[in-house]
């Protein structure tokens, strides 16, 4: 499959008949039964996050689901082999199979191992030119991996090169929360602030630091203020629990920054929603954060 087929495919996808873009959605599972995590990290993000949600719906089910709210879905998995010594669901299968049953609403990313080394580097090229994705999803704490790291940059400028964006997780995560020494997950990794030389030295990679940033909210909206080539999605956590310097910034002036993302399966985006509408954002935001935004960072409109 070429990155021109799947680029055609786009096509498909009417932003116009679009209530919203979800940002941030996880596939847990595939088609021969393999999970993104082993069952005790599942457990774990499972019990911090209090969600009774299937956690293993396929590419096709994720594209119905998506389907049947209108809505458009950035889909990937984590690539976090060998840190965590679970083999990784296939993102190269990720991208076909989205383009295979979801055009009309899927936008595939890819994932990459930085521990790989050279070899993540020449994947992430083959993702870009034979499965056509359209951005990469890392996962500083999960993969083990310090973002800012100089051995980092030949995989930074693939990225770059292609036109694609990256989003990274940052700040708490619910993987590992409540383990032993939280199954060697480091949080420090996460910090947004590691992607600040990332961001300075790539400026034409758009950076999207993932999820609200806590404990670390003011360095996100520090960096997103400072670098055009950075945004903040909001999946992860429920409206109501936003840090209200937040919701600030997302309502004036970050308010073309900040994008609309769930982490479904763990999050719905009903119970997303449903939060969002109590939240005091300008009628004239909300289209932005929903919508508008994503699609122009998508480059699904122009601008």
């Amino acid at each position: 499959m070429s990155r021109m087929a799947t680029e055609l495919d786009l096509d498909v996808l009417n932003v116009d008949a679009l209530t919203a873009i979800d940002v941030h959605v996880h596939v847990e599972a595939d088609g021969h039964g393999r999970l993104s995590l082993d069952d005790e990290l599942l457990a774990a993000s499972a019990a911090y996050f209090k969600s009774d949600t299937d956690r293993s719906p396929t590419v096709e089910r994720i594209a119905e689901y998506y389907r049947q709210r209108q809505m458009a879905a950035v889909v990937f998995t984590v690539d976090a082999g060998t840190q965590t010594g679970h083999p990784a669901l296939s993102s190269e299968e990720i991208a076909d199979q989205a383009a295979a049953c979801g055009p009309d609403v899927l936008i595939p990313f890819g994932s990459v191992d930085p521990l790989a080394g050279e070899s993540a580097v020449r994947r992430a090229r083959r993702l870009i030119d034979e499965h056509g994705v359209r951005g990469f999803k890392f996962h500083p704490s999960l993969q083990g991996f310090s973002p800012d790291d100089q051995r980092w940059y030949p995989l930074y400028e693939v990225i770059a090169a292609a036109g694609l964006p990256a989003v990274f997780h940052t700040g708490q995560t619910g993987i590992g929360a409540g383990l032993p020494g939280g199954r060697g997950i480091k949080l420090r990794l996460s910090n947004p602030m590691l992607l600040d030389d990332v961001a300075a030295d790539f400026p034409s990679l758009t950076v999207i630091l993932a999820h609200p940033s806590v404990p670390w909210q003011d360095e996100a909206i520090s960096m997103a203020t400072h670098k055009a080539n950075v945004y903040i999605d909001l999946s992860g956590w429920s409206p109501k629990y936003f840090p209200p310097q937040l919701v600030r910034a997302a309502n004036s002036f970050l308010q073309d920054k900040v994008l609309f993302g769930t982490d479904y399966p763990l999050l719905t985006p009903e119970r997303w929603l449903r939060d969002f509408d109590q939240l005091e954002i300008k009628p004239d935001v909300r289209p932005k954060i929903l919508k508008d935004n994503a699609a122009r960072l998508l480059g699904l409109t122009p601008g």
